[in-house]
């Protein structure tokens, strides 16, 4: 089994929590509480339980970072956002701790690397962490982020093992498992990568701007990448006025995405890279209109969710 977890699902920038926010979730529960929701503490769970999840939790505020992890083995991590150093303090209280991190890279993107200095299994030596991206200056690119005046502490005092790959092809790994990327549409240029453990296929389409080339059934890149695949992250920052507004900032619309998404009869889609101006609220209200538009336009077979920060997903 793969088990996949979201560590960081935010885009652009980290957002946590402001108080103004929590004071609103807050008084938005009084106002549904009554005195039999607290007559007893099975009532009191009751009504916990019952609370929609806009209320009851957080999407969370970290930026991208996501792992898939076969059956306890090494631990393959897709993005160093915010995210990593929540990853790496969980990882510290494992026993036995994992030694073996496979890191890939979609972009090079602040929020995207701004984790990397904080991952704590990095100053580790008994750790190994193989980086990996198709961009042929990947060292030069995370030694320079972590270098004056950018930051205090240089790669070198990261004590793990460290390995650059430059991808050219897919990579394979024991136990039949293979990591593929594929060029998508983003300022800059950005990987997604298919991780195929033999018997389901894990795409993470992070900062893609969807255009109609996408759609096209003909081409064979697309179709091995994203046919028929089981779980899809894919970037969804924008509703569909806001991706026109923003045209060429190399971010899709919720809606092309679900459009995506049956076009290719992908599983189960995700939606990643929320913007850091949106509340719980309204992402909540995203993936309901997402919802009702699939059923307008007749939609089956493809499941929808929302990225949220602990979200565990196993395949």
């Amino acid at each position: 089994m793969t088990n996949i977890h979201f560590w960081g699902v935010r885009g652009s920038l980290p957002a946590p929590q402001l108080p103004v926010q929590i004071r609103s979730k807050i008084s938005a529960i009084l106002e549904r509480l009554t005195v039999s929701d607290i007559e007893s503490a099975a009532s009191r769970e009751h009504f916990l339980a019952h609370l929609p999840p806009s209320l009851f939790g957080t999407i969370g505020g970290n930026t991208p970072c996501v792992t898939a992890r076969v059956d306890g083995g090494d631990i393959f991590v897709f993005d160093a956002g915010s995210g990593i150093r929540e990853m790496g303090i969980a990882m510290n209280l494992e026993k036995p701790r994992p030694c073996g991190y496979h890191l890939f890279q979609s972009h090079f993107h602040w929020d995207h690397i701004m984790g990397l200095p904080f991952f704590n299994p990095a100053y580790d030596p008994l750790v190994r962490i193989d980086f990996y991206s198709p961009e042929a200056n990947i060292e030069e690119i995370l030694r320079g982020q972590m270098s004056p005046p950018y930051f205090p502490v240089n790669m070198d005092a990261m004590g793990a093992q460290k390995t650059f790959h430059i991808m050219t092809e897919p990579v394979s790994f024991s136990g039949g498992i293979t990591v593929s990327f594929k060029k998508m549409n983003h300022p800059g240029g950005c990987y997604s990568y298919l991780f195929n453990d033999g018997k389901h296929r894990f795409v993470y389409a992070t900062d893609t701007e969807l255009s109609a080339t996408d759609f096209i059934k003909t081409d064979r890149e697309s179709a091995a990448f994203f046919q028929d695949a089981d779980l899809v992250v894919i970037d969804a920052q924008y509703t569909l006025g806001e991706a026109i507004e923003k045209y060429s900032w190399g971010h899709s619309a919720f809606s092309l995405a679900v459009d995506f998404a049956a076009n290719w009869g992908i599983k189960h889609l995700i939606f990643f890279h929320h913007d850091p101006a949106y509340d719980d609220k309204k992402l909540f209200n995203i993936i309901q209109s997402a919802r009702w538009y699939m059923d307008r336009m007749n939609i089956k077979g493809t499941q929808v969710s929302l990225a949220t920060e602990g979200m565990e997903i196993t395949l």
